[in-house]
């Protein structure tokens, strides 16, 4: 048992502190933003992660787990320290670090004896020289401190699984007496370990994410390249994904990636290279790419509706990927402002981030207590996360809901054919072509009857 703390509750803070918690260490977490820490203090988790709610009563009542909103008061007594605070992106591209550098700060004019302070926040390369040095010169008792990289890789919706069934550990040190520590702490969960230097730790992380965006980026490349020559996308990573040296994960085109870490990762290892002096072409491709996706769904939209002034329009899902209510950097929210300033009517429905999404985009849309109040008298019905009750639609009860007859799928969910047989048209990214496809989808529609022209279906 280890006596641990973790400086920042956020998402990597809070998910590390309640499982390190779970393993028996004796866990503090530390977070000076009053709301949050009020709201962790009576056991209520400030954002949605499926078992994390669970996790942190189960060990605030075991004694495990504990909260402070004083970084001096919370590390006493203990010989871990994570850093697990914020590092948006800049204005620039690259990460933001200030609240780094003054966890650095606040721990070395707190240190009460000798210290393990690790790096679990998304940094660029060098980070932990940068944090070693400001102990350094901070460090009024001149207590023994090693400073170790830490990277997490964690994913939204399964964060907890995660971490207490990782992949791979890797830890970035420089000392025997660290390294055997974390070792020790991590030996629970049985799962192979990278040992290696602290700037290579770091690289290691910003490099998988990158690798991730990459990936998707490619098979959204494909997907367009199939859709201007009648190839179905799905058939084309089945049989390209088969090979074991490619593999099928992350391989579903949609509207591209977003949340807090993969494009923040690959920015900052962009401008890592810009500083360094070398290109980073593939990378800034994979960028281009990406922005590139919801542009091309709403121009597609406009061309199967005849355009989107005015058009009424349902779009189901709002966070980036299901099961989170994270709305960073979300291609859903990005959708819905698109088709807004279009002038299009929209409603939306997403099972847990409406409430952040409206603090984003306002009275500039509706919102929708269930996909089918969505779908009312809508023209179109656009699915933008993949959320498992959306799989799952009642289709003869959703073309019911709508005027029109348009259901287009961004994320590659349902099988057009089945769609196509509840009267729906289906269009999406396998293949330029629509299913059940009308001349003109915005044919005219009296609301709330159901009067749309059918117009035998295109070859």
């Amino acid at each position: 048992m280890q006596q641990i703390a973790v400086v920042g509750a956020g998402y990597v803070g809070l998910v590390t502190g309640a499982c390190l918690a779970e393993l028996g260490n004796v866990v503090t977490c530390i977070d000076n933003d009053p709301v949050k820490f009020a709201s962790l203090r009576e056991g209520e988790v400030p954002f949605f992660e499926p078992g994390l709610q669970e996790l942190v009563a189960r060990n605030q009542a075991a004694g495990r787990l504990g909260f402070r909103a004083d970084v001096a008061d919370g590390i006493k007594g203990r010989q871990i320290v994570f850093i697990a605070v914020g590092t948006p992106t800049g204005p620039d591209g690259q990460l933001d670090l200030r609240a780094i550098r003054e966890a650095a700060q606040v721990i070395a004019e707190s240190l009460d004896g000798p210290k393990i302070v690790v790096n679990k926040s998304t940094v660029p390369v060098q980070t932990a020289d940068l944090v070693a040095g400001i102990i350094s010169e901070r460090n009024r008792g001149d207590h023994p401190v090693s400073v170790v990289s830490n990277p997490e890789f964690l994913r939204e919706g399964s964060a907890v699984a995660d971490f207490m069934k990782p992949d791979r550990i890797v830890i970035g040190v420089g000392d025997a007496h660290a390294e055997a520590a974390l070792r020790e702490l991590y030996a629970p969960l049985h799962a192979p370990i990278v040992v290696t230097d602290a700037r290579t730790a770091e690289m290691i992380k910003l490099t998988a994410n990158a690798f991730l965006a990459v990936k998707i980026s490619f098979i959204n490349e494909i997907a367009n390249i199939c859709e201007h020559n009648g190839a179905d996308v799905n058939d084309v990573i089945a049989g390209a994904g088969s090979d074991a040296r490619i593999g099928m994960q992350y391989m579903n085109p949609g509207l591209g990636f977003g949340g807090s870490c993969i494009p923040k990762d690959l920015r900052a290892l962009v401008q890592i290279a810009e500083k360094s002096q070398v290109p980073a072409r593939v990378l800034r491709a994979a960028l281009e790419v990406n922005r590139e996706r919801v542009d091309r769904a709403v121009q597609r939209l406009s061309e199967l509706l005849d355009g989107l002034n005015g058009k009424r329009l349902a779009q189901l899902g709002l966070s980036f990927k299901p099961e989170t209510d994270d709305i960073r950097e979300s291609p859903a929210i990005a959708l819905a402002k698109q088709l807004a300033s279009e002038g299009a009517q929209l409603t939306v429905h997403d099972p847990v981030a409406t409430e952040k999404a409206a603090r984003v985009l306002g009275d500039s849309v509706r919102y929708a207590g269930s996909p089918y109040d969505a779908a009312a008298d809508a023209d179109a019905v656009i699915v933008a996360t993949e959320w498992r009750e959306y799989t799952q639609l009642d289709f003869t009860r959703l073309r019911a809901q709508m005027a029109g007859v348009v259901l287009f799928d961004l994320r590659n969910v349902y099988d057009p054919e089945t769609v196509a047989s509840h009267d729906l048209m289906y269009a999406g990214v396998r293949s330029t072509g629509a299913v059940n496809e009308p001349e003109r989808a915005s044919s005219q529609t009296a609301r709330g009857h159901e009067t749309t022209e059918t117009i035998t279906p295109s070859a």
